[in-house]
């Protein structure tokens, strides 16, 4: 391993990768990725991969944007010899509520006025994209054809493939155990592997980034939470889009293999780091899924498994610097929805950090928005 460097990423999913190799893409060439475990073997690994402009704040909206004008290309920039699966069938979203109703056309408004096409539709009108939709309660739905989803493995492996043929290198199974500073400035890193000397740190630890943070005295407002998700065996196409429901708090997608890979959120989950499952998880979700597609009846489960959201208070990514602490950023805090925002923040991280004009703004998402009270709390998230 390198003990010298130009600058250290912590953390191996997506965010991290997307960072990693955006800097060697533009021209940085001594670089160093520290994963304590594998390449997506936290939280991005385990998430349910759906990538969409269906927002309700501007912020989120154009950060999407932005991600998904990047996965359209992704497969051939990144000149990967697999398959990184990203199909884009579009997001059906159903309310059930009438409240929840209200809000999907308030924001649908909002998304109009940032050039996102999502369309309103009627229950009928929503089977007629899903003919295996029960309609039953169902107030409306809304649908935008170019949101999508991609596999997460695949995605990252990508990222630290091209990343690793433009010269960084990659570390796993090396912990940062601590981060040093002198009089403000960073100089480098500790590992289980040994040192790194560097002017440059970046923060992508997903769960972890907490932790990290306060290794330079750092506070991030931020808590993990379990979010479980199982997957069936393959069976013929039953739905093309994401199905989601903010008030059944429910997501569902079918792969391209024909898995369906489905997850609710839980007001009642604790914070902390478990990630057992459970079968009350298991039965809840199948009685809402097999409520909301009935030919999902009878088709076997496979496996389930748990993961973690990184929370912060306005549901979005805390990115950035932070004063008085020249050398490190962050990317953290995305909320459950960093897999979908990773291209877009890898690339903006990069620019920042090497004084280039930011291809998006993100003024409004630095750590200090908290202390001045100035959040924009996402309404839509699961």
């Amino acid at each position: 391993m390198k003990t010298t460097a130009d600058a250290v990423v912590i953390g191996g999913g997506v965010v991290g990768a997307a960072i990693a190799y955006n800097l060697a893409k533009y021209g940085l060439k001594n670089i160093v990725l520290c994963e304590k475990d594998t390449f997506a073997s936290g939280s991005t690994g385990r998430c349910g991969a759906g990538v969409r402009e269906q927002w309700g704040a501007e912020g989120n909206i154009r950060m999407c944007k932005a991600a998904i004008d990047i996965f359209e290309n992704l497969q051939e920039e990144l000149e990967y010899d697999y398959d990184i699966e990203f199909v884009q069938k579009g997001y059906l979203m159903l309310a059930y509520i009438e409240k929840e109703w209200e809000q999907f056309n308030v924001n649908i408004k909002v998304q109009h006025k940032l050039g996102v096409n999502a369309v309103a539709l009627t229950p009928q009108e929503a089977r007629e994209i899903v003919p295996t939709l029960n309609t039953e309660g169902l107030y409306g739905a809304t649908f935008n054809a170019r949101d999508g989803h991609a596999n997460p493995f695949h995605t990252t492996r990508a990222y630290l493939k091209a990343f690793e043929r433009l010269g960084g290198e990659v570390c796993f199974f090396t912990e940062v155990t601590g981060i040093e500073k002198t009089n403000g400035r960073i100089q480098g890193v500790k590992t289980t592997k040994g040192d790194i000397s560097a002017p440059v740190v970046v923060n992508a630890a997903g769960p972890w980034a907490a932790p990290v943070a306060s290794m330079v005295g750092v506070d991030l407002p931020v808590y993990t939470e379990r979010h479980q998700i199982l997957v069936t065996e393959p069976v013929g196409r039953l739905f093309d889009p994401m199905l989601m429901s903010f008030s059944r708090g429910f997501y569902s997608q079918q792969t391209p293999h024909g898995s369906v890979v489905m997850g609710i959120g839980d007001p009642n989950e604790p914070k902390g780091y478990d990630i057992g499952h459970s079968w009350q998880f298991l039965r809840r979700m199948c009685d809402i899924m097999c409520s909301v597609v009935p030919a999902l009846e009878g088709v076997r489960v496979v496996r389930q498994w748990s993961g973690l959201y990184t929370i912060s208070p306005d549901a979005h990514p805390i990115l950035g610097t932070v004063p008085g602490i020249d050398g490190y950023y962050h990317a953290v805090g995305f909320s459950g929805h960093g897999f979908m925002l990773a291209p877009i923040v890898g690339k903006v991280i990069a620019e920042m950090i090497l004084d280039k004009e930011l291809s998006i703004d993100i003024s409004g998402l630095d750590l200090g928005r908290f202390e001045r009270g100035d959040l924009r709390v996402e309404p839509s998230v699961v």
